[in-house]
């Protein structure tokens, strides 16, 4: 891969992604970030629906393996948040990514993540198809 990718995803945050204060709850990064990440490789042609159903050959997904994450600032109801996931590296059978939430380009949230491909609970090398679509995208 020549250069890091950047993929930005928008999303509002709604009252049940907030705690009692009105502060998004920790846990909401999480599935922010999980909806960036995914989106990310739905950009690249890489749909995980289709891939756990084996649509595309052997049946595999992905998984968090591993996740550093650092909270800076809060997100609160209402606001509109920029989710950007940046893939900066390809491993034999992982992605490391860059996620960072923004509000009006104000860095809230970020987070360095693994996230490995497994098939029937196992690690797998990542299939050639999904190189060739992270490298090229």
């Amino acid at each position: 891969m020549k250069e890091a990718r950047l993929h930005r995803l928008a999303l509002r945050v709604y009252y049940e992604d907030t705690d009692f204060s009105g502060a998004v709850y920790h846990a909401s990064y999480l599935r922010f970030m999980e909806r960036g990440r995914t989106e990310m490789l739905r950009s690249c042609g890489l749909n995980q629906g289709a891939l756990m159903a084996g649509q595309e050959g052997e049946a595999y997904g992905f998984v968090v393996r591993d996740m550093q994450i650092s909270f800076l600032k809060p997100a609160r109801m209402d606001d509109w948040l920029e989710i950007e996931t940046t893939l900066l590296a390809l491993g034999g059978a992982s992605l490391d990514l860059q996620q960072i939430v923004k509000r009006d380009g104000q860095i809230l949230t970020k987070a360095h993540v693994t996230i490995a491909c497994v098939a029937r609970g196992k690690p797998l090398r990542l299939p050639q198809a999904v190189r060739k679509a992270l490298s090229q995208s």
